[in-house]
């Protein structure tokens, strides 16, 4: 992808406005979209991990990535806590189910990487299943990948200061405050814990074939812009030809006469 294609706002210093950040997202919108049919096209297999520190954003830039796109392609997974079922198997089984077939792009809103994370942190299982879990991870990781997917992971950073701006808008915000979850507040405690799991995760899951890549979020916006742009870069794709799109004529029926059904309409408030 060209210089041009991905725009330039990202590449500058400073708060984002918002006509810069709606300018450079269209233009990556129109390159999603080439994606999009490059990747039916070439029966590609493409998954996108977005992991990293409450509140950092990876909700909106997922939001950002598939709001011009279509969900039959762009499939978005946000698995909830397992059930006492899921409990008892094998712990990446719940997420075999939900990996691409060919034309398909499934972005993981956290993924099996919540062991290395919250489960560890939050004493949810024990350190042994920790480490074996970061032991085996990229060898699941290189199946995936020999078997044909191109795999992302993208890790979201956000500074201490950012976070609780961020957490106290959630809870002043009658609109963003469906985002606090009672673990969020538990979670906030345990920032230097949750780092050194993040530095334990990049040690032993970073690999040639599925490596992290970390993104700044302290600019929502720019860090959007810039995830986006790393992604068309890592998944190759092509401009398809496409023929020249005319709207047919309409054939009125001068036959036809509007019944007046009698059904509730929505009231016209502004």
């Amino acid at each position: 992808m060209s210089d041009k294609k991905k725009g330039k706002a990202a590449d500058k210093e400073g708060a984002l406005g918002n006509k810069d950040y709606e300018r450079e997202l269209k233009k990556l919108h129109v390159e999603l979209v080439k994606l999009q049919q490059w990747v039916v096209h070439a029966g590609l297999k493409v998954v996108i991990v977005f992991e990293g520190r409450d509140t950092a954003g990876k909700g909106g830039t997922i939001k950002a990535i598939t709001e011009r796109v279509s969900p039959r392609v762009f499939r978005v997974v946000a698995l909830p806590a397992p059930t006492e079922r899921e409990k008892s198997q094998m712990y990446i089984q719940r997420y075999l189910p939900h990996l691409p077939a060919a034309g398909e792009v499934v972005i993981f809103d956290r993924s099996w990487y919540n062991r290395a994370g919250v489960e560890r942190v939050m004493g949810f299982c024990s350190e042994k299943i920790v480490k074996r879990f970061l032991e085996l991870t990229p060898s699941f990781e290189k199946l995936m990948v020999d078997s044909g997917i191109i795999l992302l992971k993208y890790w979201l950073d956000v500074d201490a200061d950012e976070q609780t701006r961020r957490l106290q808008a959630r809870i002043d915000d009658g609109r963003k405050i469906w985002k606090l979850t009672p673990m969020d507040l538990k979670s906030y405690a345990h920032w230097d814990d949750y780092t050194r799991a993040r530095d334990d995760m990049f040690k032993y899951t970073h690999s040639a074939w599925a490596p992290w890549v970390v993104a700044n979020s302290n600019d929502k916006k720019r860090a959007r812009l810039n995830i986006i742009s790393d992604l068309l870069e890592r998944v190759p794709y092509e401009d398809l030809p496409r023929d020249e799109i005319k709207l047919p004529k309409r054939q009125p029926d001068p036959k036809y006469r509007d019944p007046k059904h009698k059904v509730a309409r929505v009231k016209e408030r502004f």
